[in-house]
């Protein structure tokens, strides 16, 4: 018995949503990589992994899930399994981090971005895949293997974009504009994955395990948005690359007029500089 497979059960709420949440964290991620290229030792650190949760977390799990709601096969239950959905958030975030820092510590040479988009591409549909395999049905699912291969491409070069994208992009408008270039990459490759899968359902249904979505996606997708609101509101308060180096600007002014200052006080006090005379 083939299923009739629905991806958008919701209408277009699911996928607009999903588009959205991707775009979101993709900005959020650009923005934090920034602020990491202007900052040094540990705090470099930080702010890489701020942008690691958030292109990891939001833009791509968080991305996928959502998706993964107005996905919906007649005739049976589906459930998900809890340490395989929670593995494959790991595995988006430690895989985008490990690109940015690939990128980031790599000059932004050519052969450090080819090797971060293609481990993070390659991590990333295994994300997405592995979160696939996270749902439990009562019934057979295989896929289209050139459809699979597609998928797999669109991720290593929306990934590539991507961590080209956090070394180029400074100014808000041209994060806003590669954010929306980013979510549209990243629903593409979703799409093209979910496509390529077929579901046939058992003819007799059986006990499903794992958990519902709502019960368990939910709490997590709302936590990891907690996180990434969070990391936002530490991006609104932290000054910006230009309000940086207009402080620097000033400091250095000041300690030159500092040292001037000082220069003519010791001129003064040694004599070499003739004190004025009182007029009669």
């Amino acid at each position: 018995m083939t299923s009739a497979v629905n991806h958008f059960t919701y209408g277009l709420l699911t996928p607009v949503l999903a588009y959205v949440m991707s775009c979101i964290g993709s900005m959020l991620g650009l923005r934090l990589t920034a602020q990491a290229h202007v900052s040094h030792g540990a705090t470099r650190l930080r702010w890489l992994l701020g942008a690691a949760i958030s292109i990891g977390g939001t833009g791509i799990w968080v991305m996928h899930f959502i998706a993964m709601m107005g996905f919906q096969v007649d005739g049976t239950q589906i459930k998900y399994d809890v340490w395989l959905t929670a593995a494959s958030a790991v595995v988006a975030i430690v895989v985008v981090g490990t690109g940015l820092l690939l990128v980031s510590y790599g000059g932004g040479r050519l052969p450090a971005l080819l090797g971060g988009g293609l481990l993070t591409g390659l991590g990333v549909a295994s994300m997405h895949y592995l979160g696939m395999y996270a749902m439990n049905m009562s019934a057979h699912v295989s896929y289209d293997r050139l459809l699979v291969a597609a998928s797999v491409g669109i991720a290593v070069v929306a990934a590539t974009v991507a961590l080209w994208f956090t070394l180029r992009v400074r100014k808000a408008v041209w994060i806003t504009a590669a954010s929306l270039v980013m979510g549209a990459a990243v629903a593409g490759m979703h799409y093209t994955g979910m496509y390529a899968m077929h579901v046939t359902v058992h003819g007799e249904p059986a006990r499903i395990a794992g958990a519902d979505a709502l019960d368990f996606l939910v709490p997590l997708m709302t936590v990891i948005s907690l996180i990434t609101l969070t990391m936002l509101l530490m991006v609104i308060l932290s000054p910006s690359q230009e309000e940086e180096r207009e402080d620097a600007e000033l400091v250095a002014r000041l300690e030159l007029r500092r040292r001037a200052t000082r220069q003519q006080q010791e001129l003064l006090y040694n004599g070499a500089v003739p004190r004025r005379q009182p007029r009669d």
